[in-house]
C-alpha cells in the first residue's frame, strides 16, 4: 500500500468551499411582509391595464411626496420597471405633482392578476388573497392607499378606510375586532355606494400600533401619524361608551308583531326610541326581516 505523500498538494481546500447562495424570494410571495403590503397597496391604488396582444401595464400613481414607496416597489420587483413624474391639473389642485411606477412585464402582470388584482375597473371586485398572506401587512397596504390615520378636528385618534369592496371592508372589520375588540358593521353610503370604516379613540390607538410596527414598509407620513397616536390618553371627563346591544331575530319578530314601539319596549327591555328606529328600519328594508316575522306568514 503506497504511503501518502505529505508534500502533495491537496485536492481542494475546505476553506474555499462557499456556502450555497440563499435563493431570492419568489416575486409576490405574500407570506413575506413587504410583498403582502405591496399587494394590498396595488389592489387599492394600482391599475392593471390589458392592451392588444400580450401588451399591458401595471401602474401606480401617487403624490410625489410618497415617491419613496414606489422606489421600494421597484426594488422588490425583479423585472424592469420605471418611475416617472408629472404635473397636471386635477379636481383638487391646478398643479398636482405626482409620481408613477410602471411595470409592463407579462409574467409579472400574470402573477399579480392571479393573486387577485383584476384588469380594468376593480374597486368593487378586489378581495383579500386566497393564498396564505401576512394579514396585518396586507391591511396596512390597503389603508396606506385608501385610508387615513391621524387625529380628528377634536383631537381624537382615528384609523379609517374608504373602499368600494365589500370583501375588503368586511375583512378589515373582522381583523380589527380580533385586534381591538371593537365591532363594526359595514354598509354602503347612499350617496356613492362606498363603505366607510372608522375606528377612534382606544381602538384606533391599538389598531395603528398593530399595523404600523417599527421598520415596516409604509408611507412615511402615515407611519409618523400612527406613532403619534400612541401618546393619546382618554380625558378623565370623557365617559367610556358601553358596547351596543345587538338585535336578535326573536326581538325583531316580537317588535313586528307589536307593530308599536311603546308596547314592544316594555316586553323587550329596550328604550322606546331604540324600538322606534329598529321598527322603521325593518319596515323600510334598511335591515332584513327575520324569517317567520308577521310579514312573511
Amino acid at each position: 500500500m503506497a504511503e501518502h505523500d505529505t508534500n502533495a498538494p491537496p485536492l481542494f481546500e475546505l476553506g474555499d468551499v462557499s456556502p450555497a447562495p440563499t435563493p431570492a424570494p419568489a416575486f409576490m410571495d405574500l407570506e413575506r411582509p413587504d410583498y403582502a403590503y405591496m399587494f394590498g397597496f396595488l389592489q387599492a391604488d394600482g391599475h392593471l391595464a390589458q392592451g392588444t396582444g400580450h401588451k399591458g401595464r401595471l401602474t401606480v400613481e401617487i403624490s410625489v411626496r410618497d415617491i419613496a414607496v414606489l422606489h421600494a416597489f421597484q426594488r422588490l420587483t425583479p423585472y424592469n420597471s420605471s418611475i416617472t413624474e408629472r404635473v397636471r391639473a386635477t379636481n383638487f389642485s391646478e398643479e398636482h405633482h405626482s409620481a408613477i411606477w410602471t411595470l409592463c412585464d407579462r409574467e409579472a402582470r400574470a402573477t399579480v392578476n392571479g393573486l387577485g388584482l383584476p384588469y380594468g375597473r376593480k374597486s368593487r371586485r378586489i378581495a383579500p388573497p386566497r393564498v396564505e398572506f401576512s394579514r396585518r401587512d396586507y391591511l396596512r397596504g390597503v389603508i396606506d392607499a385608501d385610508g387615513s390615520v391621524g387625529h380628528t378636528g377634536q383631537g381624537l385618534p382615528f384609523v379609517s378606510l374608504t373602499t368600494a369592496s365589500a370583501a375588503v371592508g368586511a375583512y378589515l372589520c373582522r381583523y380589527a375586532k380580533a385586534v381591538t375588540g371593537s365591532a363594526r358593521q359595514i354598509g354602503r353610503n347612499a350617496r356613492d355606494g362606498i363603505y366607510n370604516v372608522i375606528y377612534t379613540k382606544e381602538a384606533a390607538v391599538r389598531l395603528a400600533a398593530h399595523l404600523y410596527y417599527p421598520s415596516c414598509l409604509s408611507l412615511a407620513r402615515k407611519q409618523t401619524a400612527a406613532t403619534a397616536l400612541a401618546s393619546w390618553e382618554r380625558p378623565a371627563d370623557m365617559p367610556v361608551r358601553s358596547p351596543g346591544r345587538r338585535w336578535k331575530p326573536w326581538e325583531d319578530r316580537a317588535l313586528l308583531a307589536h307593530d308599536d314601539a311603546e308596547s314592544a319596549a316594555a316586553e323587550l327591555g329596550r328604550s322606546e326610541a331604540s324600538c322606534a328606529v329598529r321598527l322603521w328600519r325593518l319596515k323600510t328594508g334598511k335591515v332584513r326581516r327575520p324569517e317567520g316575522s308577521p310579514a312573511d306568514t
